[in-house]
């Protein structure tokens, strides 16, 4: 037997991942800084137009924008929390990613559709971008599983 007092799953999880490393909290500083930089983009482009624009270009303004402010919020939240929580921030910016390029790829084929010469070369780029997106959540939801697993053990035994 051990001499050491018994800790709980939560306590050995958190000793054994520590606090937020210096890349995760750089890749939160990145998602931070850029979101804010495209939707500061976004905006000032959106304000500055000379006259109305149409219902789809606003939608779009408007669909970019709340993107970047997405990823604004993800920034802060990953750079604020002191420890990931079971991988939770992985899956939080994959699904963002996957989010934006599906509606990125409906807006773009729709553009080309409708004023190009046709929808295919932006087709072919938007599926690339999802299927990638795509991967991300899956892995990121892998790796959540596999730590919420090891909890359980962790508690259980």
């Amino acid at each position: 037997m051990s001499d050491e007092p018994r800790q709980s799953a939560e306590e050995m999880l958190g000793r054994l991942s520590g606090a937020l490393s210096p890349w995760r909290r750089i890749r939160g500083a990145v998602a931070l800084l850029a979101g804010l930089a495209g939707a500061i983009f976004m905006v000032a482009l959106w304000a500055t137009e000379p006259g109305p624009l149409p219902d789809g270009t606003r939608l779009a303004f408007a669909l970019l924008t709340t993107f970047c402010l997405a990823w604004v919020g993800y920034g802060c939240w990953a750079v604020l929390r002191r420890a990931p929580l079971y991988a939770l921030d992985q899956v939080v910016a994959a699904w963002l990613a996957l989010a934006a390029s599906v509606l990125t790829t409906v807006v773009t084929v729709t553009v080309t559709a409708l004023r190009g010469p046709g929808p295919v070369p932006a087709l072919a780029a938007g599926v690339v971008f999802v299927a990638v997106a795509v991967a991300l959540v899956v892995r990121a939801h892998v790796r959540r599983a596999a730590l919420l697993r090891r909890k359980r053990d962790l508690e259980e035994r």
